[in-house]
């Protein structure tokens, strides 16, 4: 008996470590989802005044979670460290308004789109009834105009994309400085993404309007370890699911629009899952 007893232990033991092997070379982990993003901007990535995360993707990320069967860890991380922090092993997955760019890819592997980031831009008042600028004009409006002045910060899209267009640009230490060069008539126009510009506008309704066509869409996405195809192909899986009827864009829509408009002033949150 002791000796069928021992031979039953160790085969419970075999069996316990080739499980334990095979989960590891799958990656299979049933602990927390680790989230990376940086909770400082409303209403996408924020936390209330006890500390507790909350915003549009705070809800991605708990959705995503519930649909792999983990909970879900939101780990604040600065901005410019979630990359070196997914990559040391930190957090699982960045779910964080990252846009997916060339160079971001070479470090790190993204999912399919599932947000839009529109550039728009903050446009002086004069100067677009001076040139019979709209808010439904065309972004060619403004480029088209060979003196039309820029403002922007320096590292930015602010100053990178009418720099690449040929234009000179005014350079601000800081987006309150680069608004108040629109707002003053020290430059025409100060292109970002949409918050900041309508709550420049917002902020300035008789001096600013919002020229709504965008510059660029960038492409926003979940960031994985490369080489983690398991959990790359979960994430695609998750975010072919969003779309569906009741799907999770249904359900930020009704959370969500609301806010959002009081913020855009236009549009809720169909301006960020359109790419258009």
């Amino acid at each position: 008996m002791k000796r069928i007893l021992t031979a039953t232990a160790v085969l419970m033991i075999a069996v316990s470590a080739a499980w334990a092997t095979g989960a590891a070379e799958t990656g299979r982990d049933e602990g927390p989802l680790r989230v990376g993003m940086d909770l400082r901007y409303p209403p996408f990535e924020t936390q209330d005044s006890a500390g507790v995360p909350f915003g549009i993707s705070v809800d991605v990320a708990e959705a995503f979670g519930e649909y792999l069967g983990r909970p879900v860890e939101i780990v604040d991380t600065n901005f410019a460290s979630l990359i070196p922090a997914l990559n040391a092993g930190e957090i699982d997955v960045i779910i964080a308004s990252m846009s997916r760019t060339e160079e971001r890819a070479q470090a790190i592997d993204f999912s399919d789109t599932y947000f839009y980031f529109k550039i728009i831009s903050l446009v002086n008042r004069d100067f677009a009834e001076a040139h019979g600028i709209t808010i439904d004009s065309p972004k060619e409006a403004l480029t088209d105009l060979p003196d039309t002045r820029f403002t922007g910060i320096t590292g930015q899209v602010s100053a990178s994309i009418p720099e690449s267009l040929g234009f000179d640009v005014e350079i601000a230490t800081n987006l309150e400085a680069a608004v108040l060069n629109v707002v003053q008539g020290s430059a025409d126009v100060l292109m970002m993404s949409a918050f900041p510009v309508t709550r420049g506008h917002l902020a300035n309704p008789e001096d600013t309007i919002v020229l709504w066509d965008p510059f660029v869409s960038s492409p926003i996405a979940m960031g994985v370890p490369k080489g983690e195809q398991e959990l790359l192909a979960q994430a695609n899986s998750f975010v072919a699911t969003m779309s569906q009827p009741g799907g999770l864009y249904d359900e930020l829509r009704e959370k969500w629009d609301e806010e959002v408009q009081s913020l855009l002033g236009r549009y809720g949150l169909e301006f960020f899952i359109t790419e258009d």
